[in-house]
């Protein structure tokens, strides 16, 4: 790493300013603390955005690179290669099998194969391109910043300044399935969801309202997509977050978490749907590598060998209810606590930034989400000694924050 470089001048003078001048700059990671330029260290509740599964430098990760970086990095999807293979193997028995696997690069390019899908499927249900292409989104989702992804997003923050944008798309009230069933009609594909509303604020579908949905939609002859990007592979004490409701989506997009660091996203598609898809219909450059999808099957071995989902549950458990006294201690500051797992949401009552900022500055990373929340997202190898420090961290900003106030 090359020292002695202003980070923050080279940010200004040649990096896009979409995000912002970033505050802070980080040059190391072990486990779930970071370290910036200046030797701090931070615990990171944040995961890179529910990213970095097994925390930072884990060793079966690096190992898998490594092994595989002196291997083969790249062939193309014109010819096979193993990782691939296994890890399409893998993430299919994970989904329930009969079904088939794309690889793509993110979550925003798992979300637009699944939005292609939908226009496949309209047109053999109607037999003529250009007919049943509606897709019904929920209200505050979130499901990308490509032009399919952000057709399917009602955010005016996302979709400003991008009109006209993608045709189709209508949005019913989430854990409402009134509401969906009257969107549905004659025109419409498919419902498409996310499991766990993520940058919408943690808002997780009610088991009734989802096994209702898929229930809907199998009379309706419409699919049923579940977005799992945020809150798949393991985040909630369940592979999948859907398991945790006994459905079983027609499609899954999938990405964040699955390779602990590394770019991937994937798709699964029931077979009874897959041929939808034939050469031509779809593809990607960099999907399906060699080298992330190596790294994708260390980071899947892992959360076996070391039983992570278990332990995810029970300090899930744990996280959700010491929030849930915290609130009970300062209700003027927390509204409402909500999520499952890994995957957590605490509407604060104040300015979440402020407390963002806040506990940056005592060495706590959190990020924030729509609706004043500030997200827990630690690694899935956190313990109970992180989740009270991250906790301890919290109490004293959201303290500061209400003294600020009051």
């Amino acid at each position: 790493m090359t020292t002695n470089i202003d980070t923050e001048k080279l940010y200004k003078d040649n990096l896009l300013g979409n995000y912002g001048l970033p505050p802070i700059t980080f040059v190391r990671g072990r486990g779930a603390y970071l370290w910036d330029d200046e030797g701090n260290r931070y615990l990171d509740f944040c995961s890179g955005l529910a990213v970095t599964t097994l925390g930072h430098s884990h060793p079966a990760i690096a190992k898998a690179i490594g092994e595989q970086a002196e291997t083969l990095l790249h062939v193309s999807n014109l010819y096979r290669n193993q990782p691939q293979a296994l890890l399409a193997q893998k993430l299919n028995e994970k989904a329930g099998g009969n079904g088939k696997v794309f690889f793509c690069n993110s979550g925003a390019e798992a979300n637009e194969a699944l939005i292609k899908l939908s226009r496949l499927f309209g047109q053999r249900k109607s037999g003529q391109e250009g007919k049943r292409i509606k897709v019904v989104c929920a209200e505050k989702a979130f499901h990308g910043r490509t032009f399919g992804g952000m057709s399917a997003t009602p955010k005016p923050k996302v979709q400003g300044g991008f009109h006209p944008l993608v045709p189709g798309f209508e949005f019913a009230e989430l854990n409402n399935l009134e509401s969906f069933a009257n969107a549905i009609d004659d025109d419409t594909s498919a419902v498409f969801v996310e499991t766990i509303q993520g940058e919408g604020g943690i808002h997780p579908c009610e088991a009734e309202f989802l096994n209702g949905l898929r229930s809907l939609c199998h009379d309706r002859g419409v699919l049923l997509m579940l977005d799992e990007v945020q809150c798949g592979i393991a985040r909630t004490g369940a592979f999948f977050a859907f398991e945790h409701y006994g459905v079983k989506p027609d499609a899954i997009g999938m990405a964040k978490g699955l390779g602990s660091g590394v770019p991937i996203g994937a798709v699964w598609i029931d077979d009874q749907y897959a041929d939808l898809f034939t050469p031509g219909t779809h593809a990607t450059t960099f999907g399906g590598t060699p080298l992330i999808c190596s790294a994708a099957i260390a980071t899947l071995d892992t959360i076996e060998q070391d039983n992570l989902i278990e332990s995810v549950k029970q300090n899930g458990a744990y996280m959700l209810n010491a929030l849930q006294d915290l609130r009970s201690e300062l209700p003027d500051g927390i509204i409402q606590v909500r999520g499952m797992g890994f995957l957590v949401g605490i509407q604060v009552a104040g300015d979440n930034m402020a407390i963002v900022n806040e506990c940056r500055s005592k060495g706590l990373i959190v990020p924030p989400a729509e609706g004043n929340v500030v997200r827990f997202l630690p690694p899935l190898i956190a313990g109970r000694e992180e989740i009270d420090e991250a906790i301890g961290i919290f109490k004293d900003c959201l303290q500061v924050s209400l003294a600020e106030a009051g």
